[in-house]
């Protein structure tokens, strides 16, 4: 399980700019008529057109796509009643998620009123400037009025998702559970262990389903509700049971499903023995479930069992409802989020978990076996089809309903819109890490006396990326983290100062592989001297299964040992590097960036070749334009006559690629361009998403700039070609850069004989 520091939390959420959102103006701001057309006196005219058409503020402003995330910090998970200020962390990254998985927009809005009358009269003020309001960690009995009240008082979509998250995507892995053991839902037995607003909000929603409300026993932290009960709500007293029992040993005797959102351990073993045949099991209480996972698989091996937990099957995690509900609802101008919405959502995960789950899913969790069944009732977070399933669903919902204010015909254009909002981008590298957990590999770092790398050593060992091992002074490293409070255990240290013996071993083989190419075996020892070259070998000879270096030496000193040792792949005339370009327009890749400074046009068709097979390993199908000053003959000269050449040998050599040059970057990038004025051009129908270079220096100029002021974070360098994974890192990289790169080097290390 993942281990998160203290410090680095806090290091995380201070660096500059301090928290995790920020503004950016969306229109060009540049001169004195951007400014003029922005705010005064061009601003005039939409407040005059929303005046006249109060609808038209949908027209002319960021209302249609902006989400309040709203909380008065009563009932924080995990932290409870800590106040409004200290729950704007978890507001602000509630909006993150809303933006990374349906490209929301939101501001956060914390609260300083407990009263709920205060609360209800502050929210309904805001109503003008948002599309929709999320209700966040408000504390049981006052959320359910406040949600209540606002819903009537409000004309934009609303939801408290701590309560219909959670009910939504529970509600679909129960009916998926009911299908599997063939039960029906009015004829459950249900035991409830909690009685707040998430588990009052799922028996809700059971209901609507067809849950017989005679069939349900809940339990609070005070014992089992009943009539004789004085202290609760009007909306929990609507689950008292009449039933002649009093323990929760009684309640399980025959249930069918145990619903579970109160606190960790509170469901013995022995309870679950006492349950009907097939028993379905979600215990989600967080971080620690009512009974662990390990615990109650081995006490029953007919039980289907959820948690909330990520390492486990069947996570019940809101990030598959609440993103994908308010992106359908914003999309038709909803005027609530009413039950019919949310049924639609339930029912479409439901069927989402019984299509063929995609391969890249599949690759991003390392598990080839995720079908419909008992270990996969619902989607994974993961899953690209959740916004183009979901958002559709609750949006047609709302049409149907009365409650949608603007129609959508065209549901294709639709869901190509919806993709478009996202990028795959957006995943791409959860994608990769997610399929480096699955199967970790031994990566070796030469450079491990240095912060940097001993902090990413961490983290990738804690999050089951990857067994670190680490090359170094062995003082030096234990000093290093005992000043920065790191945790190194489960890393391998190696001081090759200390094993002189296993270096002379080293060097040998290197004079045997080097002999006829200017290597001594002096100079061999004196070359295993250095962590590079030792490292190379440990990978050279399978102790370690990837190799990364390259934070404090230049590029062409790093690669050199790995070259020198490991070599290029059979078949492989040079190696090449590639960086990925996350934009919000989607991922592009760069070739070559690091490697070849003035490649052939023959030597352009392999690194042609190579990056189209790199970008397929990234799950991206490449659409490749080969680079120059030159569009399709406009110019003469060495170069587009080389970059000419190398497209016409690249386009027999591999006639499957949609390929295309020499055409010039703002061209490859830009379809409407391409479509008037060169309709014949493969990429016209959607543009370039991978650029070929004409040689390392405009590569890598182009990736710097967009690095530095283009608004994008790049990824990389990735080495293409080589024999074994070796990546080679950016000079000076960030522990960020670090991580990425050697969750890209185990999975490169996991399909090592199709290796990038």
């Amino acid at each position: 399980m993942l281990k998160i520091n203290k410090e680095d939390a806090l290091n995380y959420h201070e660096q500059n700019p301090s928290g995790k959102i920020e503004v950016v103006p969306t229109k060009p701001v540049s001169t004195q008529l951007d400014l003029a057309l922005a705010y005064s006196p061009g601003v005039a005219e939409p407040c005059k057109e929303i005046a006249a058409n109060p609808d038209d503020v949908y027209k002319y402003t960021a209302k249609g796509n902006l989400v309040a995330v709203i909380s008065n910090g009563t009932a924080v998970l995990g932290l409870g009643n800590i106040g409004a200020a200290a729950s704007k962390p978890v507001m602000e990254g509630k909006g993150v998620l809303f933006k990374k998985f349906a490209g929301i927009d939101c501001f956060d809005i914390e609260i300083d009123a407990t009263d709920p009358d205060e609360f209800i009269r502050i929210v309904k003020a805001l109503e003008p400037t948002f599309g929709g309001i999320n209700l966040e960690d408000i504390k049981a009995p006052e959320c359910f009025r406040i949600e209540t009240e606002l819903r009537e008082k409000m004309n934009i979509p609303l939801m408290h998702d701590d309560q219909h998250g959670t009910a939504i995507i529970s509600a679909a892995a129960l009916l998926s559970g009911l299908e599997l053991v063939g039960k029906k839902i009015d004829e459950i037995k249900v035991v409830v262990s909690g009685a707040g607003a998430a588990a009052i909000s799922c028996l809700r929603l059971y209901l609507e389903l067809g849950l017989k409300r005679e069939n349900v026993v809940v339990f609070d932290k005070d014992g089992i509700i009943n009539p004789q009960r004085t202290n609760l709500a009007e909306l929990q007293m609507q689950f008292a049971t009449e039933r002649p029992i009093s323990t929760l040993a009684e309640a399980m005797e025959g249930a069918d499903f145990f619903l579970g959102l109160s606190a960790a351990n509170v469901l013995a073993p022995e309870l679950l023995l006492k349950m009907a045949k097939d028993p379905i099991v979600f215990a989600l209480a967080n971080p620690d479930p009512e009974i662990a996972y390990e615990v109650a698989m081995a006490t029953r091996e007919d039980i289907i069992m959820a948690t909330g937990r990520s390492d486990h099957p069947n996570q019940v995690n809101n990030v598959l409802g609440f993103p994908y509900i308010f992106r359908g609802a914003l999309d038709v101008r909803a005027t609530e989020i009413n039950e019919a919405m949310k049924l639609a959502a339930v029912r479409a995960l439901t069927e989402l978990a019984k299509e063929p789950v995609p391969e890249m899913v599949n690759k991003a969790y390392g598990d080839n076996t995720l079908s419909f069944g008992r270990t996969y009732l619902i989607p994974k977070p993961l899953d690209p089809r959740l916004i183009t399933t979901i958002s559709p669903a609750v949006a047609k919902a709302a049409m149907e309903s009365g409650v949608a204010r603007r129609e959508i015909s065209d549901w294709h254009a639709y869901e190509d819109e919806l993709r478009s909002r996202l990028g795959v981008n957006q995943k791409l590298m959860n994608r990769i890490t997610s399929r480096a957990r699955a199967t970790p590999k031994r990566v070796v770092y030469p450079e491990a006396d240095n912060y940097k790398i001993l902090k990413a050593a961490q983290i990738v060992h804690d999050e089951g990326i990857a067994t670190p091992i680490l090359l170094g002074n062995r003082a030096k490293i234990e000093q290093i983290a005992r000043q920065n409070s790191l945790d190194l255990e489960g890393c391998e240290i190696i001081d090759i100062l200390e094993d002189e013996a296993k270096r002379h071993e080293y060097a040998e083989m290197l004079f045997r592989k080097r002999q006829r190419k200017g290597i001594t075996l002096y100079e061999g020892k004196r070359l295993m001297r250095e962590r590079n070259y030792f490292g190379a070998m440990m990978l050279d000879l399978g102790e370690a299964d990837a190799y990364i270096t390259g934070l404090t030496k230049d590029y062409g000193k790093s690669i050199l040992p790995a070259l020198q040792i490991i070599g290029v792949e059979d078949g492989v005339q040079r190696a090449a590097g590639m960086y990925i370009i996350l934009h919000k327009k989607g991922p592009f890749f760069f070739s070559d960036t690091t490697v070849n400074i003035d490649p052939t046009a023959e030597e352009l068709v392999d690194i042609i070749g190579l990056t189209a097979r790199a970008v397929r390993f990234f799950d991206t199908e490449p659409r490749i334009a080969v680079l120059s000053y030159s569009n399709f003959g406009s110019n003469t000269g060495p170069l587009p006559d080389k970059m000419r050449r190398a497209t016409e040998m690249a386009k027999r050599r591999f006639p499957d690629l949609i390929l295309d040059g020499e055409m010039q970057a703002n061209t490859a990038l830009n379809p409407h361009l391409l479509r008037e004025h060169y309709p014949f051009s493969e990429l016209a129908e959607k543009g370039a998403n991978t650029l070929i270079f004409p040689g390392l220096t405009s590569g890598n100029i182009a990736y710097k700039v967009l690095q530095e002021i283009g608004g994008a974070e790049v990824i990389g360098p990735v080495l293409m070609g080589m024999r074994k994974p070796v990546h080679i890192l950016q000079l000076g990289a960030s522990v960020r850069d670090i991580v990425n790169m050697t969750a890209i080097a185990v999975v490169d290390a996991q399909t090592y004989n199709h290796p990038l």
